[in-house]
């Protein structure tokens, strides 16, 4: 999975809002019409898709998504509309945001194959289907995370909003390291040729016996 560059004020380039490539920025102010006053808006044209964003104050307004990633391509369909909606609202509400994305990873446990109603004991059947050490400290930190924007608790999101930024990454990285790679991985073992993948069935129904 490609680093993320997240849309940054006079930044010369990162990842375009609009078409998710990450591109040269070209930058521009926008003025009183007559007066050539300015009235604190920019503006960011993509060179790939020549599609522009505007800004005020340092901030992107339109659209108005925060500067957080977008879903990953394998991120599973019932989980998108909850993620998209916690990425166009945490600028405004990390707290909302966190407890939204709180929601995407009970549904994501359900595509895992848990059962998706309770998130501590769905990381606990992973843990003793020997889940990798790395996921589930990515999903405890999003059930510890999101537990605090859902309850009182000792992480103040509104007071640190990267904690919630911090968020969308952890998500997709469970979806790449869960979804993505066994997928990449069969795909490329099913290219075998058939007597290479007969052989390799023989061989470990041999160990089954032992």
């Amino acid at each position: 999975m490609s680093k993320y560059y997240p849309p940054m004020f006079k930044e010369d380039q990162f990842h375009c809002i609009k078409c998710g490539v990450f591109a040269r920025q070209s930058w521009g102010l926008l003025v009183k019409n007559g007066y050539g006053q300015d009235i604190g808006f920019n503006y960011s044209r993509c060179h790939h898709c020549d599609k522009t964003c505007y800004w005020f104050d340092g901030r992107m307004i339109v659209p108005s998504e925060a500067p957080v990633p977008p879903p990953h391509a394998d991120l599973p369909a019932p989980c998108i509309d909850d993620y998209n909606e916690s990425r166009d609202i945490v600028s405004r509400s990390p707290r909302a945001a966190a407890a939204l994305l709180r929601l995407t990873i009970q549904k994501l446990l359900g595509e895992l194959g848990e059962k998706g109603k309770n998130i501590n004991d769905d990381i606990g059947s992973l843990v003793a289907k020997g889940l990798p050490v790395e996921v589930q400290q990515a999903l405890d930190y999003c059930r510890v995370v999101g537990n605090n924007a859902v309850h009182p608790g000792e992480i103040n999101l509104n007071d640190d909003p990267n904690i919630a930024h911090s968020l969308f990454e952890m998500i997709n990285f469970i979806v790449e390291v869960r979804i993505s790679q066994p997928k990449k991985i069969a795909n490329l073992y099913n290219i075998l040729p058939v007597g290479a993948l007969k052989s390799v069935e023989k061989r470990d129904a041999v160990k089954g016996n032992i």
